[in-house]
């Protein structure tokens, strides 16, 4: 008798705690996350997540989104494309999310594509320059964040402002989809204004070392160096250039800093500048300045590195979307939401999220115009252009 009461009493338990899972699950709407939280690019991940993080607590205090609460659901794509699909299938098979965002690198998107149209699933797209995103014919696809083809022809209303002026371009550039198509949209765009390009040498997401790459640049006879890749190996090739004494000017593309050159910089009186998307320096400057407060607010009281910001806001613009999205179309529904995407006017942290039409007719992909900044660091000091 005790045995079966004890078993009616563990049931009912189970049945409890299925029913209260439930009940949360109903009084939350999920947002599915993938980003590069270990690995060669885990800084710039772990900034993006915690943007996205500031966003849905921010939504959250003011009502949430259709009278729920949005809970994201963050996965490690561990900066492997592999890991990146996996995480996907995770995210969609057994967490149920009917949105994603990520997935920080051209080639970890273009890897988890396919499964947005096998699942029919939207994603947001916070970070990832490459074309062949928004080219290639896959209509769940929305990103915030610019093409490298954009980002360049930001960068060439520029160009006239640089003294010395720039005569000769060399390129060292990460050699993946993100740095071999940023290079390419770059030499296009300057060869286009007369400049001549000079040498380009690649690297491997994890090198640890540039200095063979950056001898090899060095008697180029180049004024210009342009280098894409992460904060790490930013980080890496401005110490290491100013220690060989590289005679070019270093200028970085693609949006993300080299926040350890703040507090600990390389060799006096070496500087760089910095094409970004985000300038928390200046945030006056910000198409919406009471968003930019409101991202940089909830950052600081995270306590989380200051130039962090300058990916954070992808996150933060990216969730801010999404939800705007998901009352737009009413439901957490998937085709529902992939629909509101088209209809969203978003004030973001960088300004203002519209999609306009890329790719082939009936398979467009959306694609938003965000604004570029160009940032200046010299001895751990930082001025904005």
């Amino acid at each position: 008798m005790i045995w079966r009461t004890s078993k009616i009493l563990t049931a009912a338990i189970g049945f409890a705690l299925v029913a209260a899972s439930s009940a949360h699950a109903q009084e939350t709407i999920k947002i599915g996350v993938t980003e590069p939280l270990t690995g060669p690019v885990a800084a710039s991940g772990t900034y993006v997540t915690n943007g996205a993080r500031i966003a849905a607590d921010y939504i959250n205090q003011n009502g949430g989104v259709l009278g729920k609460k949005l809970q994201l659901v963050i996965e490690d794509n561990k900066s492997n494309p592999r890991e990146a699909v996996n995480s996907v299938e995770k995210l969609i098979l057994k967490d149920k999310v009917p949105v994603l965002m990520g997935a920080w690198s051209s080639t970890f998107t273009l890897a988890i594509m396919p499964k947005l149209t096998e699942y029919g699933v939207p994603l947001v797209v916070e970070t990832a320059s490459s074309s062949k995103i928004t080219t290639a014919g896959n209509p769940w696809v929305f990103r915030t964040s610019p093409t490298s083809a954009m980002e360049a022809q930001a960068f060439a209303k520029l160009i006239d402002g640089f003294s010395p002026a720039i005569k000769k371009v060399d390129f060292l550039s990460v050699n993946n989809d993100w740095g071999l198509g940023a290079a390419a949209e770059f030499k296009k765009m300057l060869e286009a204004k007369g400049i001549t390009i000079g040498r380009t040498e690649t690297m491997t997401p994890d090198m640890t070392d540039l200095s063979a790459q950056l001898a090899a640049l060095k008697g180029t006879g180049s004024d210009t160096l342009i280098v894409t890749s992460g904060i790490e190996q930013l980080t890496l090739a401005i110490r290491q250039a100013g220690e060989q004494r590289l005679p070019q000017r270093i200028i970085t593309t693609g949006g993300s800093f080299p926040e350890p050159l703040l507090k600990n910089p390389g060799p006096k009186g070496y500087a760089s500048q910095h094409l970004l998307f985000f300038a928390p320096w200046a945030p006056e400057r910000a198409k919406h300045p009471e968003v930019a407060k409101a991202f940089m607010d909830g950052w600081k009281a995270r306590n989380l590195e200051f130039a962090g910001q300058t990916e954070g806001f992808r996150g933060f613009d990216a969730i801010l979307t999404i939800a705007e999205a998901i009352r737009v179309a009413g439901k957490a529904d998937s085709a529902a939401i992939r629909d509101a995407l088209w209809k969203v006017q978003v004030k973001g942290a960088n300004g203002d999220v519209a999609f306009s039409k890329e790719g082939p007719a009936g398979k467009e992909s959306g694609q938003a115009s965000p604004n570029v900044y160009v940032v200046e660091l010299k001895d751990g000091k930082v001025s904005v252009k």
